[in-house]
């Protein structure tokens, strides 16, 4: 998955502050002119990969959870991987900008993943509190 951010990050020039990924879920914290365009695009094709994927993996629980999470309005698809739309906030302040970024590395902790933000991977955790490599390019804070 992180190529795939990669890739969005490249393509639609999207300036990483702090993100993480979760296994149903992402935070991303990032400045982007064309925001919407590049976070649908990358729903769409991270979509059709974790579904390849599921169906290869013949994941029938999983696929018959996407199933049924799927509105029935929606017709041109039959499974629900992503949530519809996204929610963005415009962070108003550094204060809020530390609360977000916190919230965003706890994540993992907080829902027993890992024992300490910087040993998620898939996320920003390890830039900020390591000084590491976390697979995307980031554009600090500080």
């Amino acid at each position: 998955m992180i190529d795939n951010f990669k890739y969005y990050q490249n393509k639609y020039g999207i300036e990483i502050i702090a993100y993480g990924i979760m296994p149903n879920h992402f935070h991303l914290i990032c400045n982007c002119k064309e925001l919407i365009k590049a976070i649908k695009s990358l729903k769409s094709y991270t979509a059709k990969q974790i579904l390849s994927r599921l169906l290869i993996d013949a994941n029938l629980l999983v696929l018959k959870e996407l199933k049924e999470n799927k509105s029935d309005y929606k017709t041109e698809s039959n499974f629900q991987v992503w949530q519809e739309g996204y929610h963005p906030q415009q962070i108003k302040d550094y204060e809020m900008l530390k609360q977000k970024i916190e919230y965003i590395h706890y994540n993992p902790v907080k829902k027993k993943l890992v024992e300490n933000s910087e040993d998620w991977k898939y996320s920003s955790a390890g830039f900020y509190l390591k000084e590491e490599e976390c697979g995307l390019e980031i554009s600090p804070y500080y």
